[in-house]
């Protein structure tokens, strides 16, 4: 189930105002110019639109024109009332939401519009300048200041996003980092040991060699320094295999590291005990974690995300949901067509479904 979020709860802060500034209208106590039925019907065309405008998909002009439905329709409220009290205050919250529909200039178009529609109800009902000026000259700014601020939150918001897709991707790129290093201590240490067995085998042929040819105390000679050899030779194997001895990378670790700490997404990772994986599968999944949960970040408007990694003799599966809008049919793009190509080398897949949120399953054989 999907949390209520600060963006939901201001919604609904939104929704209660405008019910409250519209009472009058609603009660029949603010005088009208139209039937009272069809106020109330304008009323409950401006919220409806207002907000399918904010819920409809961000691409398409679906939403420009259910949005432009709410202006107009708080156009109308305005003015047709005879006098303006609160209502205004439905002008400022078209404003605000503006932001997130429409470009800044469109923006700055509707505040010009609504400033048009307040003095226009405005001059009619007040016969000092100075009155009609503060009146309309407030409510110009409050839109101003709605419409910026909520520039200002966008921004933030964008800027958060990309931090902790930043965040994942670094913390991802360190993992492969020491990877990397340690792929680099065995090669090291595995040229170390090609060079010591080289040089102490071959001065052990040459004793046995040198026995094979003499007899007596001459030969028994050779054969023990080809003992002595042999045991330094065995000595220096186990000291070298013991420092090849590196645990297996820790997948579960790397999951968390990357979740953790992401502003405004929830994501748990769940590792069963039993899976283990070789450092090629170990950094497909990671990879795969990486992408899932910037993609998340960066488009599915998601709240909360659950990884898990389950594993059995058939081989080992990540499967990730989240509760986003998902997509009806989902597209593959450069990084999912490239995880999927990365699952394909190691004989498994990856699949992609975009219903009730967005899921990723990727699958590899058991090595």
């Amino acid at each position: 189930m999907r949390r209520v979020g600060t963006e939901e709860w201001s919604g609904l802060a939104m929704l209660v105002v405008a019910v409250a500034v519209a009472v009058p209208g609603l009660f029949g106590v603010a005088e009208l110019v139209i039937p009272q039925s069809l106020w109330i019907a304008l009323f409950v065309l401006f919220l409806c639109a207002l907000l399918a405008s904010v819920a409809a998909p961000a691409s398409g002009r679906s939403r420009h024109v259910v949005f432009g439905v709410a202006v107009v329709a708080a156009w109308a409220l305005v003015l047709s009332a005879r006098h303006l009290g609160l209502l205004p205050v439905l002008l400022v919250f078209t404003a605000a939401v503006s932001v997130y529909l429409v470009p800044l200039y469109a923006g700055l178009v509707v505040v010009g519009l609504n400033t048009a529609v307040i003095t226009l109800v405005a001059l009619p009902a007040t016969s000092a300048p100075v009155e009609l000026a503060l009146t309309v000259g407030f409510y110009l700014l409050i839109q101003l200041a709605s419409l910026l601020s909520s520039i200002t939150l966008l921004r933030e918001q964008r800027m958060r996003r990309e931090l902790a897709a930043a965040h994942v991707e670094l913390t991802a790129a360190g993992f492969r980092l020491e990877e990397s290093a340690r792929t680099e201590e065995r090669l090291r240490i595995s040229r170390e040991l090609h060079d010591l067995i080289g040089h102490q085998l071959t001065v052990l042929t040459l004793e046995l060699e040198t026995a094979r040819h003499l007899d007596g105390a001459a030969a028994r000679r050779h054969v023990e320094r080809a003992d002595r050899v042999a045991r330094e030779l065995l000595g220096d194997v186990r000291s070298t295999v013991g420092q090849l001895r590196t645990e297996t990378p820790d997948l579960e670790q790397a999951l968390r590291r990357m979740a953790r700490d992401l502003p405004g997404l929830d994501v748990s990772i769940e590792v069963s005990p039993g899976v283990r994986v070789d450092e090629e599968r170990g950094a497909a999944f990671v990879r795969a974690t990486q992408e899932i949960i910037t993609n998340t970040i960066r488009h599915a408007e998601a709240r909360e995300l659950r990884i898990s990694v389950t594993g059995d003799d058939g081989g080992t599966v990540l499967d990730a949901r989240d509760d986003g809008r998902g997509a009806r049919d989902p597209v593959f793009g450069n990084g999912l067509r490239g995880l999927r190509e990365r699952f394909q080398a190691l004989g498994g897949d990856l699949a992609v479904e975009g219903e009730g949120g967005f899921r990723v399953t990727a699958r590899v054989p058991a090595a």
